[in-house]
Order: structure tokens, then C-alpha cells, then sequence
């Protein structure tokens, strides 16, 4: 672990705007149709479940990373080999952020440029963050979390003024009862992006003041999950449910609908600049976590050494993981049930042996 401190502040402006990720910007619980936006606080309810399991192991080993006390519960073994699991996990996850970002930057600003041009420089640059340090990142997230609020500020407002907007499209509410919801929001809303809140658990020991952990948890789970619901509420009641399912991007979409005055238009810059603060954030986590978590399992001095060969990975992983985006949620699809146990299943495994010895512990 390096020498660092977090403050509250920038704990809860990295889970932000983590939370928001790519989430903002892809179609996001349409399997629920009209519904969608209950079927994201449907699942942010769980995510809060979840977050009690995490919170709970890390209050029983507050100094350790996650990685740490995965190797306390399931024996130095099962451990390292699970841990190791995590740690690639987050690597994948990693690239597929970097990828989706590369292909609306592609679809919708820089059609001429290379994916590999526009990959390679955001892992460049993260890699560069992440080697001054998790304070700097943290820093760094405060200034940026502003510029993220002022930003969906600005977009919704254009939106709302543009007479684009009707919500009568979001009715009848439950138009096909409560079946639909639960089946989207669980488990597939529940583990993105609520579930992957885990990469934080390799964090959290960075803390200035741990008491405050929960209430940063809690504020800026909640908060993100409001405003994702409230987007894809808005998304569905400018473009439809049926333009909302067929839309690879459809925060793009709606924004990009807005004309005042035949003046105030083309205001796709603010969709893509929101994408490239939240997925440089979202992405940073992921890599951090993932390289001190190797760092902790082969026992290395510093993270640092090993960071740029796996910030090539992630490179490689961003380019070779998908040949089109379509492709590529349809491996997401198959990487699904991975997520489950890695995210939902494995930390109640965690949870259920924790408690087992510390009742033998107390007895």
C-alpha cells in the first residue's frame, strides 16, 4: 500500500461519479420498457444491500485491501487464487470502459481517427494519474465532479426547454406488471453499476477518517442511482421506448434532438464530455485496483513497477475484446454470470464465513 490519505470529499466524488460511468450514456435497463427508471431504484434497494456486505468486511479487517481479507477468510490458497480472479476482473472491466468510450467517440466526433489512437491516449494519461497517486486522483475527482454537475445541469435543461420532451410516453406506469422490473433489475441492474462498487473495498483503507465511510458509501450510491433513473426516465420521454431500445447511445440521441432558435444546437459535446470525465474516472479505479491487488498478491514493493505493463493489457484487452460494439454486448452478455459470482456471490460467501468465525471467535 502506498502512503496516502482520502478525505471524505473525494471518496464521495470518486463513487459519483464511478457510479455514473458508462451507465449515463448506454441503453440502460430497457428490458423493463417504460418502467426502466423503477427497475434502476428497484436495484439501487439491493446495491444497498450490498453495500452493507461490504461495508460489514471491511469493518472486521479496516487496514487490509480487499485482496487482504479474501486471503484472512478462504485460507492462503483459495485466497490468492480468488483475489487474482478480482484483479483480472477489474482489468476487463477496465478495457471494456476504454473500448466503449473509443467507439462513441468514434460513432459520433472523431470519425477519422484510429480506435487505437484515441484508446492508447486515454490509457496513457490514466496510467500518468494513477502513478502520482490515489490523492491525486482524488483531487482530481473534486474539480471534476463540479464540471460533471454543471454539465447534466446545462443538458437538462436544454432538453427540458427544447418541447421535446413528453411524458406522457413513460405511461401507463407497470404496463406489464412487475415481472419485467424485478427480472432487469436483478441481477442485471444490480450488478452494473451498483454491484461493481466492490473496486472501492481496495480503497477504503486510504480513508483519513473511516467512520465516514458509510455515509460517503450511502450518499453517493443513492444519489448517482436518482439521477440514472431520472435519465433514462428523460431519454424515454423524448425519444420513445421503442427509438430508446434500438439506440446504442441514447443520452446521445435525446440531447442531440435539442434545437432552440435554429442557434442553440449540436449539443452532442456535452454527452461526450460527461462519457470521457465519468469512463477516465471509472477506468482509473478499475486499473488502480486491479494493480495494487497483483501487487499485494505477489507480495511486490509498489505497484508502480508493474503499472504500464498492465496499462498495455488494458490496451490490448480494449481493442481484441469486440470487432464492433454490438459484438461487444454480446460478450458482455456471456460475461454476465462471472459478475454474479464475483460481485453477489462470492462477497456472501464472505459474509456467511465472517460471521461463522466470529461466533466460534466470541464461543
Amino acid at each position: 500500500m502506498e502512503k496516502a490519505k482520502l478525505s471524505v470529499i473525494q471518496l464521495f466524488a470518486l463513487m459519483f461519479i464511478f457510479e455514473m460511468g458508462t451507465a449515463l450514456v448506454v441503453s440502460y435497463g430497457t428490458n423493463a420498457r417504460k418502467d426502466a427508471w423503477l427497475a434502476i431504484l428497484l436495484a439501487l434497494c439491493g446495491g444497498i444491500v450490498l453495500f452493507y456486505i461490504f461495508h460489514f468486511l471491511y469493518r472486521q479487517y479496516p487496514n487490509l485491501l480487499f485482496t487482504g481479507y479474501i486471503r484472512e477468510l478462504f485460507g492462503k490458497y483459495l485466497g490468492w487464487i480468488v483475489g487474482l480472479l478480482y484483479c483480472l476482473h477489474f482489468l476487463y472491466i477496465c478495457g471494456r470502459n476504454v473500448r466503449e468510450l473509443g467507439d462513441l467517440l468514434v460513432s459520433s466526433t472523431l470519425s477519422e481517427t484510429p480506435l487505437l489512437a484515441i484508446n492508447l491516449t486515454l490509457v496513457l494519461v490514466i496510467c500518468y494519474v494513477i502513478h502520482l497517486g490515489i490523492e491525486v486522483v482524488g483531487r482530481t475527482a473534486e474539480v471534476f465532479m463540479v464540471v460533471l454537475l454543471l454539465l447534466g445541469a446545462a443538458g437538462n435543461f436544454f432538453v427540458l426547454v427544447s418541447g421535446d420532451v413528453d411524458f406522457h410516453q413513460i405511461r401507463p406506469f407497470l404496463e406489464r406488471g412487475w415481472k419485467p422490473i424485478f427480472t432487469t433489475a436483478f441481477p442485471h441492474l444490480l450488478i452494473f453499476p451498483f454491484g461493481e462498487m466492490i473496486a472501492f473495498t481496495m480503497l477504503l483503507p486510504y480513508l483519513n477518517r473511516p467512520q465516514l465511510a458509510k455515509r460517503a458509501w450511502l450518499a453517493a450510491m443513492i444519489s448517482s442511482g436518482v439521477i440514472l433513473s431520472w435519465t433514462v426516465l428523460l431519454n424515454t420521454s423524448v425519444l420513445g421506448i421503442d427509438v430508446m431500445q434500438r439506440s446504442v447511445f441514447p443520452t446521445l440521441t435525446a440531447v442531440g434532438k435539442v434545437n432552440l432558435f435554429d442557434f442553440i444546437e449540436r449539443l452532442d459535446a456535452i454527452v461526450v464530455f460527461t462519457l470521457l470525465i465519468t469512463v477516465f474516472f471509472k477506468a482509473s479505479i478499475y486499473l488502480y485496483a486491479a494493480v495494487l491487488g497483483i501487487a499485494d498478491l505477489f507480495k511486490l514493493k509498489t505497484y508502480r513497477q508493474i503499472l504500464l505493463p498492465i496499462g498495455t493489457i488494458v490496451i490490448f484487452l480494449s481493442l481484441t475484446m469486440a470487432s464492433s460494439f454490438s459484438e461487444q454486448g454480446e460478450e458482455g452478455f456471456l460475461n454476465h454470470y462471472l459478475s454474479l459470482a464475483l460481485l453477489i456471490v462470492v462477497p456472501m460467501l464472505m459474509l456467511l464465513v465472517s460471521v461463522i468465525r466470529n461466533h466460534f471467535a466470541r464461543n
